[in-house]
């Protein structure tokens, strides 16, 4: 299994083709492009150097004009997680960074805090890919399916539990917190290289949910708790908010 990760690189994947909001990387926020925000927020983070997974020259340039490091990347990828590898291996051909970040680009409001939490439950050495979660305190979101539920194992007072499913249905049964899953994820770098290798599962398929492939094949991933859930950008309602939010 090896020891715990000491070097992270978190990498955030961009692209510019959105159903609900195209050319979102680039849409402005408080008076600079969305991935430029993402791309401060993990820098402030300071828990390692930060690239930008990029689809696309358009994206790309925007990151380096910012001081950003961009690497282009194939624009066909199938998921974030592929997009990222790429990234990771161009950019660390040597694998000198054990753990890699993936930071999702369309949360230019992410606390830092939350991605110095995603990377502590692989000091844990049975643990392959770590995660966030957030108490469920809206009852609208336990019926809400396109809000994922983690079942997490947790005792009294923990910070970190196993996550043992994940769900767009409401789960577990029973008196006791219900988890909001935080798709922002931190992988051992053989722990990514696998998952990118893994076919698309029959439970992952079912749900939705590409995190389920890692469950299915036998992987342990471990959440972190944290106080709330980032706001994110998927449709013109959503920036328009997050804009008033960096005016205030």
């Amino acid at each position: 299994m090896g020891s715990a990760p000491q070097k992270p690189l978190i990498v955030i994947p961009a692209r510019m083709a959105s159903t609900r909001l195209p050319g979102k990387p680039l849409a402005e926020i408080g008076g600079l492009p969305m991935i430029v925000q993402v791309l401060r927020r993990a820098e402030e983070a300071a828990i390692g150097p930060v690239i930008v997974a990029c689809a696309e020259k358009e994206i790309a340039d925007v990151v380096s004009a910012a001081g950003g490091t961009a690497i282009l990347t194939r624009p066909d990828h199938p998921s974030g997680s592929d997009r990222v590898f790429e990234a990771a291996e161009r950019f660390d051909p040597d694998g000198s960074f054990d753990a890699i970040v993936n930071l999702q680009g369309d949360l230019p409001a992410l606390d830092p805090a939350a991605v110095g939490a995603i990377f502590r439950p692989l000091q844990n050495v049975a643990v392959d890919i770590s995660t966030l979660v957030a108490v469920i305190t809206d009852p609208a979101e336990l019926d809400d399916e396109n809000a994922v539920k983690a079942v997490v194992s947790l005792g009294e007072g923990a910070t970190i539990g196993r996550a043992l499913w994940f769900s767009r249905l409401k789960s577990p049964g029973g008196a006791g917190p219900h988890y909001h899953h935080i798709g922002l994820y931190a992988y051992r770098r053989a722990s990514l290289a696998k998952f990118v290798s893994l076919p698309p599962a029959p439970l992952e398929q079912r749900e939705r949910l590409e995190q389920l492939r890692a469950l299915e094949a036998g992987m342990r991933i471990d959440a972190a708790v944290v106080d709330t859930v980032p706001l994110g950008v998927d449709t013109p309602e959503d920036l328009a908010r997050i804009r008033r939010m960096f005016v205030s």
